[in-house]
């Protein structure tokens, strides 16, 4: 077992300073190289002398890159961006040049090849994915291609950093006073008490709206003026753009450009065809043929029940319906359809109640232990740290959680890795994550109060962090999420999901803030039935933005601009049920694709939901909390990280290949043959 996290070996959150950043990763990129020129000094290569040593080093370089990595998307701290990003590209610089190494790869390819009959499967799969990683680098190309490669891998690192920016900085140098009470009509009171709290803090009358997704989400479901609706969504889907409010200012459009040319020719360099050929070499699917079928395949399901439900909301609506006007009419049909609001909700799932719920669950699955650590210091009073421990009482690690949107923190939701877990001989460490979130925060002394939507993406981001946390891989390269294909990541995630909604578990997470009253029986019978509502929509939204990225990453050619605005096009006419507005330039702040770890790797998502929904139909199948499919999730997925073939490792849990039907009948979407 991994050593118990003492709090002497977590980051010291409360006194980590922007100045600390570039000197401690300078001393560690120097240990690391240090560290490898012993390491190739050695005679006689073995698993145990050069593969497990590498492990530790591999280890201990991203043991001093997470905090730094984190507070850049949590905190807005002055120096801290130019001390993080002049970091980035000394760790690509370096990085490149490890994984072009020839003598350590060399030397590796030795230890595979003398030691094969007395390895273990696991030690394999590392050996495997250490050289194939190799080989990713450019280690066989020539000299001058070599250097070429490791100039691209800085320009990329230099253009996802500046892509970021341009998204946070857009992001936030908007707002929205309202001085006329009646434009608020419609929003519900803890928006607008937050909207006035926001004011006063800035020393303004009325109330003031930053451009954050709970701000957003809530304007566009709910506010009655369509013109307030309309410059929401304009200032939002026109960040980094040169359309909006900002237009030109924050302009990532030469940005995304460099970003695709720098992909491409980095595919080039190593043989591919296409950086979605590279960014397939590590995942689930086999070639961009099958992503796209499997895309295409989705879409004839999803996308007639898509235009049925969006022709039924605009004869609700008794018009022609605007991007802007979508989602206030479909929370109103949700509303008269399923009596059911995700505001009305909130008052039930005040944030310790559902904080508490969900680490019960988590012990009825898996027999683990969340106890709170408030003697572990954060970064922001937000932030909370929580250990977690199996059931003879042995610590198996911790995450810290934070889970409020404000100023200066990246939008979305996130797991992130602080630690990851290791024993090495002697060494061990246990795993410790980052859980992220950007719900609306407490307002006038009241807990935060979620919505069920923002519970479901909580359990998403939960279901990441028990990837990480509950895995039993010995090496680092392929513990938790670590040597996962991307394409299979999003499985525990989206399976955690499907226990949000089920009636066994929401009374675990609901409560009414100022009664204590369980969620009444009729509302959680009308909320389940609104699991599938406008299912369709969500769906065709996804595959859009999976066949856009895919597209572009597909067909991508050098020197010809307007690739990524015609990608988009003919995404939208393949598969796109709402069309947008000709200012919309969703694109430019698709974080996801351009700056994170999606590119050409958007349809994930709808992947491994297939993945999840077969594998939940299994609990279905034998009780919620049965404990045996639970070890047995544990066993096949969940411990298991990148150390097996994720195919095999899903078969071993389910007994067969994926079926796509659980999904499909998860969301109430007939296939053509079934109609």
């Amino acid at each position: 077992m991994p050593t118990p996290t003492a709090i002497a070996d977590l980051p010291r959150y409360d006194t980590i300073r922007a100045a600390d950043v570039e000197p401690a990763i300078t001393v560690a990129i120097a240990a690391h190289r240090a560290g490898l020129a012993a390491l190739l000094a050695l005679d006689g290569p073995g698993f145990a002398t050069l593969v497990e040593p590498l492990e530790e080093l591999n280890h201990a370089l991203s043991r001093a890159w997470a905090p730094a990595e984190h507070l850049n998307s949590v905190l807005e701290q002055e120096g801290l961006r130019e001390a993080y990003n002049a970091c980035r590209m000394a760790l690509a610089d370096y990085n490149a040049e490890v994984g072009q190494n020839e003598a350590l790869y060399r030397k590796l390819e030795t230890v595979r090849e003398r030691e094969s009959a007395t390895l273990g499967a696991e030690q394999k799969r590392l050996l495997d994915h250490l050289l194939r990683d190799f080989r990713l680098a450019g280690v066989a190309l020539p000299p001058d291609r070599k250097a070429r490669f490791r100039q691209l891998m800085q320009d990329l690192a230099r253009e996802q950093s500046r892509f970021d920016e341009n998204v946070l900085d857009a992001t936030g140098a908007w707002s929205r006073q309202v001085s006329d009470e009646a434009e608020l009509a419609g929003l519900p009171p803890l928006v607008v008490a937050r909207a006035a709290a926001t004011a006063r803090d800035k020393g303004l009358q009325g109330w003031l709206f930053l451009l954050d997704q709970p701000n957003y989400s809530a304007v566009l479901a709910h506010a009655d003026s369509a013109a307030l609706r309309r410059e929401f969504y304009e200032a939002w889907t026109t960040r980094a753009s040169d359309r909006g409010p900002f237009g030109g200012r924050f302009d990532n459009g030469e940005v995304m450009e460099r970003i695709l040319a720098i992909r491409h020719e980095t595919a080039g360099l190593l043989g591919f065809g296409s950086f979605a050929e590279l960014s397939l070499a590590t995942k689930m699917a086999s070639s961009p043929d099958e992503v796209l079928s499997f895309i295409r395949e989705l879409a004839t399901s999803y996308v007639p029940a898509a235009r049925r439900e969006f022709a039924e909301l605009e004869a609700f609506a008794g018009r022609a319906l605007a991007a802007w006007d979508v989602g206030y009419y479909a929370e109103k049909l949700r509303e008269q359809r399923h009596s059911v609001s995700q505001e009305a909700l909130r008052p039930w799932f005040p944030l310790p109640r559902v904080l508490d719920g969900l680490f019960t669950l988590a012990q009825r699955l898996y027999g683990i232990c969340i106890t709170a650590r408030p003697d572990v210091p954060t970064w922001h009073e937000d932030a909370h740290y929580y250990a977690i421990a199996d059931e003879a009482g042995r610590e198996l690690g911790g995450f810290y959680i934070d889970l409020h949107s404000r100023p200066g923190k990246r939008g979305g939701a996130w797991m992130g890795e602080c630690i990851g877990r290791k024993r090495l001989g002697d060494s061990a460490a246990a795993p410790v994550a980052h859980l992220v979130c950007n719900f609306t925060p407490p307002v006038d002394g009241q807990p935060a109060l979620l919505t069920h939507s923002d519970v479901v993406t909580l359990f998403h981001e939960f279901g990441h962090g028990l990837h990480h946390l509950l895995t039993r891989v010995d090496y680092p390269s392929l513990a938790g999420i670590n040597g996962v294909p991307w394409d299979a990541v999003e499985l525990p995630s989206q399976f955690m999901e499907q226990f949000a909604w089920l009636p066994e578990v929401l009374p675990l997470v609901s409560a009414h803030v100022e009664t204590g009253e369980p969620l009444p029986t009729e509302m959680l019978a009308r909320l389940m039935g609104s699991r599938s509502f406008h299912a369709g929509l969500v769906a065709a939204r996804q595959l859009e933005f999976a066949l856009f990225d895919f597209l572009l990453h597909t067909s991508y050619a050098p020197g010809r601009v307007g690739q990524t605005a015609e990608a988009l096009a003919a995404a939208r006419a393949e598969v796109a049920v709402v069309q947008p507005p000709e200012f919309n330039r969703f694109a430019h702040s698709f974080m996801h694709v351009f700056s994170g770890g999606y590119a050409a790797g958007y349809y994930s998502y709808k992947w491994a939901e297939v993945l999840s929904a077969d594998a939940f139909s299994l609990f279905v199948e034998q009780g919620v909390f049965d404990r045996e499919v639970a070890q047995r999730f544990l066993d096949c997925i969940l411990s298991r990280g990148g150390s097996r073939d994720a195919m095999e490792a899903f078969v071993e849990f389910r007994g067969r290949r994926p079926d796509v039907h659980p999904l499909l009948w998860q969301d109430g979407v007939a296939t053509p043959a079934a109609a």
